[in-house]
């Protein structure tokens, strides 16, 4: 296994492991950005600072407010002295739309991710943007 296959597979199950702080009940989802081999920021899924920590609704929806764990790591990179600018995302799900106009804007030019969420478009949109996208399946990890 060459160098960079072999820390993407580490930085996957590093994301996994992240993914196990989301207080979310119907899907736990970790981010980990990372530039010059050196971890640069980190998400999960959840809702915003200072909200209770429950993430969906009395009917199990997700509700409209929570976080998606790419949202958490640019944000948080950008109250930061660190630029994302060139980094790589590594996300247990396939990113969504929004996620994925953040993930353009900020300037990332990789983003691997482990499992594919029900809409792809939000791939489709990396894809476009000339960002590389790998899909690493966690059986593979």
């Amino acid at each position: 296994m060459d160098k960079q296959l072999k820390r993407d597979h580490l930085y996957m199950k590093m994301a996994r492991t992240w993914a196990e702080n989301s207080y979310c009940v119907r899907r736990q989802v970790g981010a980990l950005m990372v530039r010059d081999n050196m971890i640069i920021s980190d998400g999960f899924n959840g809702t915003p600072s200072g909200f209770e920590n429950i993430c969906e609704d009395e009917n199990n929806v997700s509700k409209p407010y929570v976080l998606h764990a790419e949202a958490n790591a640019i944000t948080k990179i950008a109250r930061s002295n660190n630029s994302s600018n060139g980094a790589t995302l590594y996300v247990t799900a396939s990113p969504c739309m929004e996620c994925s106009k953040l993930i353009i804007q900020s300037g990332i030019k990789r983003v691997v991710y482990g499992e594919k969420y029900r809409l792809m478009d939000g791939v489709e949109l990396l894809e476009r943007a000339g960002i590389r996208v790998d899909f690493m399946p966690f059986d593979e990890q």
